[in-house]
């Protein structure tokens, strides 16, 4: 609910300022865009970096923004794509390191410690091994409950799409996680 307001408080709002109408997005959707970075990103710091990034080019860009009302669309597309170069990035370090020292590649015995976050953590894996588009149409229609035209404004594509991402994604989830939890038992 906090976006409706918003976007009625920014729309037509030529006369606020970049900083004025950053304010109030940010006040309203801060923690809810770093969260659905963490989910992309998988680490809380670099999440919260990704949407700082995406305020400062918000910022850049207001004065040629065409329509107030895109303003939180845009943001949310600069966190995916922020979050994919993070995860590029990443990958380039990986690869680079396992090539470089092969013991880098070994990772410490996991802690056992409650099974919601065993779960939890399978889930995320699980998730990290979808391709990027259905993974972000996932978290942007489960984690966050955004819409479909809410999902494909964000990520530029047609609201077919983000049904075909949102099935084959939700298919292979379940499919990988029944392996998991057959794994398990």
């Amino acid at each position: 609910m906090a976006h409706a307001t918003l976007a009625g408080a920014v729309t037509g709002a030529e006369r606020w300022s970049a900083d004025d109408a950053l304010d109030a997005l940010y006040a309203a959707h801060w923690s809810r865009l770093v969260r659905m970075a963490v989910l992309l990103v998988r680490d809380v710091g670099t999440a919260e970096e990704v949407v700082q990034d995406a305020f400062v080019a918000m910022h850049r860009r207001w004065g040629r923004l065409r329509n107030n009302d895109s303003a939180l669309a845009y943001l949310r597309q600069t966190v995916v794509n922020r979050s994919r170069s993070v995860l590029r990035h990443r990958g380039v370090v990986d690869r680079h390191l396992r090539s470089t020292d092969p013991r880098a590649s070994i990772t410490a015995p996991s802690d056992t410690g409650a099974l919601d976050r065993a779960r939890r953590e399978a889930v995320l894996d699980a998730l990290c091994q979808l391709p990027d588009r259905q993974r972000e149409v996932l978290v942007m229609r489960h984690y966050l409950e955004l819409s479909e035209a809410e999902i494909a404004d964000a990520l530029g594509i047609a609201r077919g799409s983000v049904k075909s991402h949102a099935s084959r994604g939700s298919a292979a989830l379940r499919d990988l996680l029944g392996d998991l939890w057959k794994d398990e038992s």
